[in-house]
């Protein structure tokens, strides 16, 4: 169970503490502030864990009563994160190389949260796309590994259960919910062959009609890709780093539909520059986009990808939902 009163954790130059929320904001009572220097702190997705790391090592300790459930000597762990059930917490420090090990050590490190043992030790060189992602059941776990992914089962990080073999893939999202999972993947173009992005359902990765959708388009430095809860859909938002018009600061995005059904589209925006913010809504039959130069349109769009509402002009950078 989450805590019923929200709790902030507080990294600051004084150390980690932990504040109990609204309406009062105070102390935790049972949480013992840590005053060394942190690098990093995380919540598990449920609440009920918290981790930070300063120049000692990793602490894990429950929310609720700040009671210690595992420490870790890992005094250089600059990103950690724990899996969606609590049973893994992995941890990224950057990459060296010494005398002792011309290789460089393996600096992506998975712990079994329960025992404190170490599952795996694997080669991350990257921060980028540093951290596994993994299913809401932890039955799959991905990585992409020089520009592969490869697919870990039920936690088994000893054996690759599956890979996607494709030209350098450079990012990747798991679908939310249960199995089974989908996973959309980004290639970046290169020498005047477009960008694209598709969509495939695991384990059939293989194979000319594997894929359940397809889009592909040119003006793309990176991609961000958001799925919708039930999982039927993709939002991609391909954007550069210049604008070679010169118009807009932030270089150019455009906004991308593709669905599992197949169906695909480029989504048509009525005013000129940046997107700011895609947001789904929680029933995963619309979305919203904040799009143009300032002042910023606001426009909710139906699976058609078809205006269904403008909220008109305004100051504004950001929809939730």
């Amino acid at each position: 169970m989450a805590p019923a009163v929200p709790l902030l954790a507080v990294r600051g130059s004084a150390g980690t503490s932990l504040l109990r929320g609204p309406p009062q904001c105070e102390q935790h009572s049972a949480f013992s502030s840590d005053c060394g220097v942190c690098r990093c702190v995380t919540f598990s997705k449920d609440g009920t864990l918290l981790a930070w790391s300063n120049k000692n090592g990793v602490s894990v300790v429950k929310s609720s009563d700040g009671s210690s459930v595992s420490t870790f000597d890992l005094p250089k762990t600059a990103l950690m994160e724990i899996s969606p059930l609590n049973n893994v917490l992995v941890t990224w420090q950057p990459y060296t190389k010494t005398q002792d090990s011309p290789q460089g050590e393996a600096n992506l490190q998975l712990f079994d949260l329960q025992s404190g043992q170490l599952i795996k030790a694997l080669y991350q060189k990257k921060v980028d796309s540093w951290c596994p992602s993994w299913s809401e059941d932890e039955k799959i776990c991905a990585r992409i590994v020089n520009n592969e992914l490869h697919f870990y089962e039920n936690n088994d990080f000893n054996s690759i259960a599956n890979k996607l073999h494709m030209q350098k893939v450079s990012d990747f999202a798991l679908s939310p919910g249960g199995q089974p999972s989908k996973v959309a993947v980004y290639v970046p173009g290169t020498k005047g062959a477009p960008s694209f992005v598709r969509l495939y359902q695991y384990p059939v990765l293989g194979g000319p009609t594997a894929a359940l959708a397809n889009k592909s388009f040119f003006k793309a430095d990176k991609a961000t890709m958001q799925w919708n809860k039930k999982a039927s859909a993709v939002l991609v938002t391909a954007s550069t780093e210049v604008d070679k018009t010169g118009a807009s600061y932030y270089g150019e995005q455009t906004l991308h539909y593709l669905a599992v059904n197949g169906e695909t589209a480029l989504v048509q925006l009525a005013k000129g520059g940046p997107i700011y913010d895609v947001a789904w809504s929680p029933s995963s039959s619309e979305f919203c986009v904040v799009y143009g130069f300032m002042p910023a349109k606001a426009t909710v769009f139906n699976l058609k990808c078809d205006p269904v509402f403008d909220f008109g002009t305004g100051p504004r950078n950001a929809a939730y939902y």
